[in-house]
């Protein structure tokens, strides 16, 4: 796993779900424009691929996800900061492969790339929160003295 390649697909799955939440295209119209923009190039394509997928298939329950933890509705919410939480929401509860730390640590360096001023400590709140109920072991482990 190369740690470059998988940031890079991060960075490109933010925008390809970006993207998806304003227009609605398919995720195969959405990741070949991406492989053709070079958007992927240098990237893990494969995660890409598949963290695509996962959120497009499963936004509500993604959603649902973290809710709970919002100070507004997820409709609401921004659409950079809803794309961001999604991908996170999504690697926290399917990339069991991927540290909880280094989920959230990557989603909250997008959000200050990519988000309003302040939105990344906002993001960072939600995202630990989800990583709390979704990798409750994990986050045990690492919050022990």
């Amino acid at each position: 796993m190369n740690a470059w390649a998988r940031r890079r697909a991060r960075r490109a799955l933010v925008q390809a779900i970006y993207q998806w939440q304003l227009g609605g295209q398919p995720a195969d119209a959405i990741r070949t424009q991406f492989a053709d923009n070079g958007a992927l190039d240098k990237a893990d394509a494969e995660f890409f691929d598949a963290c695509l997928r996962g959120v497009l298939d499963g936004a509500p329950e993604l959603d649902a996800a973290f809710a709970a933890y919002l100070d507004r509705s997820v409709a609401a919410l921004d659409q950079v900061e809803r794309a961001i939480l999604r991908a996170g929401a999504y690697e926290l509860r399917s990339r069991v492969d991927v540290p909880y730390k280094v989920a959230i640590d990557e989603y909250v360096r997008l959000a200050k790339t990519f988000g309003a001023e302040d939105s990344y400590k906002y993001v960072n709140g939600v995202l630990d929160r989800v990583a709390r109920d979704l990798r409750a072991t994990e986050t045990s482990w690492t919050s022990s003295p």
